[in-house]
């Protein structure tokens, strides 16, 4: 079975979205979903343990490349993700994604567009897009 498109995912969850049908309600479900995300990655930390936090102050290269720069930079995270882990913060990342496509939806924006327009900003300003 191949993978849906943005524009399948798009429609299925124009049919699927009854009950928050006002755009507060989504935005707020989107912000609860976002939230999800979050506390689900400090459970992997703090409840499971499978993954590790080590943050500290970032020391950024004076070296102009970005191979150098890269290899400065810290993630600060250690371990991979269990099964179960990763199985949850799945789920809440796709809970995530739904209510951030039914504000796409509710506000008549596809989402490929919203996808190919910050690929297309990324592959322009590359180094300089500082997100």
């Amino acid at each position: 079975m191949s993978a849906p498109t943005l524009d399948q995912f798009q429609q299925q969850v124009s049919e699927l979205l009854l009950r928050h049908r006002s755009l507060l309600d989504v935005m707020s479900k989107f912000g609860q979903a976002g939230t999800s995300v979050n506390r689900a990655v400090t459970k992997a930390v703090t409840d499971c343990g499978c993954i590790e936090l080590a943050a500290r102050k970032q020391h950024y290269s004076d070296e102009p490349n970005l191979k150098s720069a890269k290899e400065t930079l810290q993630s600060h995270l250690s371990g991979e993700l269990c099964e179960n882990c990763r199985d949850v913060l799945k789920a809440d990342l796709g809970r995530n994604l739904f209510y951030m496509t039914a504000m796409c939806n509710l506000l008549d924006i596809q989402l490929n567009e919203v996808i190919a327009d910050e690929y297309d900003k990324c592959s322009t300003l590359g180094l300089f897009n500082l997100t």
